[in-house]
């Protein structure tokens, strides 16, 4: 006879909360998936609304991650951001031409790896960057509405660890999708 898969007392079924109406049977709770679709419906929702908001400043929210990602870290290869934003490297080098065609960022060789590039901002990205950040806030100070600094950090702390779960669960299977998170 099979095992039956273990699961952590926190993710059993519990009752919903609020009360069934009378002569109805309330359905278990399993809020590990619950919380798992409310995670994605959140991530797409937060991508569809920014979407929305960086069109303004005539940029679409990839253009965005990528800028954001080379402020940070200036001077990464073209392969280290198309792994921190989990794209293809097809999809990043049509973004990265547009970026370059705007003059936002440019392209250098890399001294060690002559296939390699690595990308810079240029002095004309400044000031959209910090246009980007201002729509940053106030796109997070919308969303975060009524949730306690200290709710956020409890909630970046439990994220961060259901990441790492995840990224140690892709990278214990040899596949293509785990080059992508490790």
């Amino acid at each position: 006879m099979p095992s039956q898969p273990v699961t952590p007392k926190s993710l059993r079924s519990k009752p919903l909360s609020s009360d069934p109406p009378s002569g109805a049977v309330a359905a278990p709770r399993r809020i590990g998936r619950e919380l798992a679709f409310a995670i994605k419906d959140v991530g797409r929702m937060l991508q569809t609304y920014a979407d929305q908001e960086v069109r303004r400043l005539d940029m679409t929210h990839s253009q965005w991650a990528v800028l954001s990602r080379i402020e940070r870290h200036e001077g990464l290869k073209q392969s280290e951001i198309a792994d921190m934003l989990d794209l293809q490297p097809i999809t990043l080098t049509r973004l990265l031409d547009r970026l370059c065609d705007n003059g936002l960022i440019e392209r250098r060789p890399d001294p060690q790896d002559r296939r390699a590039w690595r990308l810079f901002l240029k002095p004309a990205a400044r000031p959209l960057m910090e246009r980007l950040d201002t729509l940053g806030r106030e796109i997070s100070g919308k969303v975060l509405d009524g949730i306690s600094t200290d709710q956020i950090e409890t909630m970046l702390r439990d994220l961060g660890a259901i990441r790492d779960n995840l990224r140690s669960l892709l990278t214990d299977r040899p596949s293509e999708t785990s080059k992508r998170y490790g």
